[in-house]
């Protein structure tokens, strides 16, 4: 990723670089690592801690070891139970200026998977991990299908009111989809504009009048 000059926050467990945190701890213990604590705007109960440790040795120690900056995040209660513990290594120099910003850019790794990955995969876009086998790569054809679906309805559900209030008619976009897919067997439209109208307003069986030439 530098080769490619790419900025980077990866996630960094304590059994999968155990030679990274030993590094950490042994800073700490010399007393050259940053520690922070943010009492939560929201919460009365919750602190948000914080240790980072910039240009440390991401594998055992050596002349040419790659170094990167380390952050390490956890919250407290009032009683002082720690939570919600999280490491990420990243190429952006941390302060703590920026330490919560980076802590919130890590953690949206989780949206991504929960609200990219799994609407995909369980809420009616039907996208899976292989399609099935055909000629001209038609499965990565489908994926690109489902995902150019999934950017045509996050543009809607952002700025169309329609889209808003036929969507909040349902609990999730499966049953949506389920709806429209309902009023497109069932009747013949010439639009999807005309299929939210009917969701919303409850209309199932529209008259329509068309001019054939």
């Amino acid at each position: 990723m530098q080769k490619h000059d790419l900025r980077y926050i990866l996630g960094a467990k304590p059994k999968d670089h155990e030679n990274l945190y030993q590094s950490v701890d042994e800073a700490a213990d010399r007393g050259e690592i940053t520690e922070l604590h943010i009492a939560d705007s929201n919460k009365t109960n919750v602190h948000h801690c914080f240790r980072f440790l910039n240009n440390v040795p991401l594998n055992k120690s050596s002349k040419d070891s790659l170094t990167v900056n380390f952050l390490e995040y956890w919250e407290t209660d009032s009683e002082g139970n720690v939570k919600n513990r999280f490491g990420w290594v990243t190429d952006i120099p941390i302060s703590g200026e920026n330490a919560f910003d980076i802590m919130r850019a890590g953690r949206a790794r989780w949206r991504i998977e929960n609200e990219t990955f799994n609407t995909l995969k369980n809420q009616g876009y039907n996208l899976e991990h292989n399609y099935g086998l055909g000629k001209k790569h038609l499965s990565a054809v489908f994926a690109h299908l489902m995902l150019l679906a999934f950017l045509v309805d996050q543009v809607q559900q952002m700025c169309c009111p329609l889209f808003q209030a036929a969507q909040a008619k349902y609990r999730t976009r499966r049953y949506l989809w389920e709806r429209v897919r309902s009023c497109f067997n069932e009747n013949f439209v010439p639009s999807m504009e005309l299929i939210l109208h009917c969701i919303v307003n409850g209309v199932r069986k529209p008259k329509l009048e068309f001019q054939w030439e």
